[in-house]
C-alpha cells in the first residue's frame, strides 16, 4: 500500500489519513474533517475482513451461494462473523433491505434466525426463492432434467431468438440465441415441478455471461470484438478516420448453452445432495418482499427486527440495469421496464431522477407527513452533506465534472439512505445492531467519506455508532482523477450501529 500511495501521510498504525478532502483546498472541508475527528476513535483498521470477504470472491466456490454470480454481493463468511458478534436469540429476525443474491437471508436461516428482505431486481427474486427451497428439491427429477438437457438439440427449422433490448443487441452468437429461446420454450410447459423449473431458470441466468459476447465490468458491459455491433462500430470509426479501438476484449471460444447449463445444474445437484447429507436444515422462515425498501419498509411493524446486515448500491455511478442487462432482457423486460427499474433503484447513477416528491407523496398517503419532514430536516441540516453538495456544485460550475448528473445523484443517494435509516430505526428492537458495507468515493477531487457521513446521518436519526471497520486494502482513484488531483486512499468500511 505504501508503494501505491507513497505520497500519503500516515498518522498512526491505524491507517491512512486523508490530508485533503477538497483537492487544492478549493472548497470548504471543515465539516468533513469534523466527521473524521468525531468517528476516528471508533474506527478500526482490521484484518477480520478483507476485499474477498466484502465481495463476491469467496462466494464463487461457496456451496449454495455460487448459484448466482452477483458481483455486488458480500460473502457468507462476513455475515457469519457479524451474526456471532451480535449475540442474537434463536428465532430473531435479521433484515436486509438490499437482498441481492440472498446471502444475509441464507446464513441467518442456517444459524436459526428468521429473515426479512427486500429487493427490486427480478434476478434476486428468482435466486432467493430457489435458494431457500434447498430442502424441497427432488434430486431424481433434477437428474432427469440434466439427462434431458444433455440429449436436447435445437431443431434445424427452429427460427426463434432470445429477446433483446437496445443494449443487449447482438449479445449472443446466432446459434446461442436460438438455443436460449428454444430451451426456454421447451421447458416452460414441461412436466417438471415449478421448483425444478425455477432452479433451471436460475442456472440459465448464471450461464448468460459465459455464453454471450458480454463481460461485466463495473458500471458497464464490455463486448467481445467479434460481437456484430462492435464490428460495425469499428468499421464506422475506420470510415470516418477516427482512431481504432485500443483494447479489444476476446473471451475466446464461447461455450454452448448446453455445455454451461450442464455444468451449472450438475454443480447445483451436488450442492443439494451435500446439504441433504449434512443437514442443518431450516426451521426458520424467509420473508422476501419484491420492491424498493424505501417504500416497502414503512409497512413493517415497529420493533420487530433484531439485526440488519446489508450493503446498499454504492454511490459510484454503477447502473445495475446495464450491468445485468443480459439477464433482464432474457427475463423479458422491455426497454420501458428497464427505464422504470433504473428510476426505482436507489439513486446511484447519473440518470436517476429525484425521489423527494415521490417520498413526500408516499408519506402523506400513509399519514406520516411528520415522519417525512423530520427525516428531511436531518438531510437539510447535515453540515457535511451540504458541504459536499456545495463543493460539487462549485466544481461543476468550473467545468470540472463531466456529467452534472453526479450532483443530483449524490444528493439523492444520501437523502434516500437517510429515509431508509429512519425506517430501520423504527422497525428495529431496542438493542438491535445494524451493519452496512460501503465504499468511500471521490468526484472531481472531492472526497466523500461515505462511511462517516452515513454514520453521522444514522446517529442524527437515533442510532448509536459502535464500530467502523475499515479494510487495510484501501481503494485508489481513477487515472483521470489522479492525473488532475493526485492520489488519495479511499476506505472500504463496515459500519456498525446500535439502537
Amino acid at each position: 500500500m505504501q508503494d501505491v500511495f507513497h505520497n500519503l501521510e500516515i498518522v498512526d498504525a491505524k491507517g491512512w489519513y486523508v490530508t485533503e478532502f477538497s483537492a487544492g483546498n478549493t472548497n470548504s472541508q471543515k465539516a468533513r474533517i469534523a466527521l473524521e475527528e468525531r468517528y476516528w476513535p471508533i474506527t478500526e483498521i482490521t484484518e477480520r475482513f478483507n476485499r474477498q470477504s466484502v465481495s463476491y470472491q469467496l462466494s464463487k466456490r461457496d456451496c449454495l451461494h455460487k448459484w448466482l454470480k452477483y458481483k455486488e454481493g458480500f460473502s457468507a463468511e462476513l455475515v457469519r462473523i457479524l451474526l456471532k458478534d451480535f449475540h442474537l436469540q434463536k428465532g430473531d429476525i435479521v433484515a436486509d433491505p438490499f437482498m441481492g443474491s440472498g446471502t444475509t437471508a441464507l446464513v441467518s436461516m442456517f444459524n436459526g434466525y428468521n429473515s426479512l428482505g427486500f429487493d427490486i431486481l427480478p434476478m434476486s427474486k428468482i435466486a432467493i426463492h430457489a435458494k431457500t427451497a434447498i430442502y424441497t428439491y427432488n434430486t431424481l427429477e433434477l437428474k432427469e432434467l440434466l439427462k434431458e438437457i444433455i440429449n436436447l438439440n435445437v431443431p434445424e427449422e427452429y427460427d426463434g431468438r432470445t429477446p433483446e433490448i437496445r443494449i443487449t443487441k447482438d449479445g449472443y452468437p446466432r446459434e446461442t440465441s436460438r438455443e436460449l429461446a428454444y430451451y426456454k420454450e421447451h421447458f416452460l410447459n414441461s412436466r417438471y415441478s415449478e421448483n425444478t423449473k425455477m432452479l433451471l431458470e436460475l442456472c440459465t441466468l448464471n450461464a448468460l455471461e459465459r455464453i454471450s459476447y458480454s463481460a461485466k465490468d463495473g458500471q458497464y458491459l464490455r463486448w467481445d470484438w467479434r460481437c456484430p455491433k462492435i464490428i460495425a462500430a469499428a468499421e464506422a470509426r475506420e470510415k470516418t478516420g477516427r482512431k481504432p479501438f485500443v483494447v479489444k476484449l476476446d473471451k475466446g471460444q464461447l461455450p454452448s448453452l448446453k455445455e454451461v447449463l450442464t455444468e451449472e445444474l450438475s454443480g447445483v445437484i451436488k450442492d443439494i445432495e451435500y446439504l441433504n447429507n449434512n443437514p442443518s436444515g431450516f426451521d426458520t422462515q424467509c420473508k422476501f418482499i419484491e420492491g424498493s425498501a424505501l417504500f416497502e419498509l414503512p409497512k413493517i411493524a415497529d420493533g420487530t427486527v433484531s439485526a440488519v446486515i446489508s450493503s446498499p448500491p454504492y454511490c459510484n455511478r454503477y447502473d445495475y440495469t446495464r450491468t445485468y442487462a443480459m439477464e433482464l432482457a432474457y427475463l423479458g423486460m422491455s426497454e420501458a421496464g428497464v427505464r422504470k427499474l433504473r428510476q426505482d433503484l436507489l439513486s446511484c447513477t447519473v440518470e436517476n431522477k429525484s425521489k423527494i416528491e415521490q417520498l413526500q407523496d408516499y408519506y402523506k398517503q400513509i399519514g406520516q407527513q411528520e415522519r417525512y419532514e423530520r427525516t428531511m430536516n436531518i438531510v437539510d441540516e447535515n453540515a457535511a452533506l451540504q458541504e459536499i453538495n456545495n463543493a460539487l456544485k462549485n466544481r461543476n460550475e468550473n467545468g470540472e465534472i463531466n456529467n452534472k448528473g453526479v450532483l443530483k445523484m449524490v444528493e439523492g443517494y444520501f437523502t434516500e439512505l437517510t429515509f431508509l435509516f429512519s425506517e430501520l430505526y423504527r422497525v428495529c428492537k431496542t438493542g438491535a445492531y445494524v451493519a452496512f458495507v460501503n465504499d468511500n468515493v471521490r468526484y472531481a477531487g472531492e472526497v466523500i467519506p461515505v462511511d462517516f457521513l452515513t454514520t453521522n446521518l444514522a446517529e442524527q436519526i437515533g442510532f448509536t455508532p459502535v464500530k467502523i471497520y475499515t479494510l487495510k486494502q484501501q481503494k485508489g482513484n481513477s487515472s483521470q482523477q489522479m492525473k488532475k488531483y493526485g492520489r488519495v486512499a479511499l476506505r472500504k468500511s463496515i459500519t456498525i450501529w446500535k439502537k
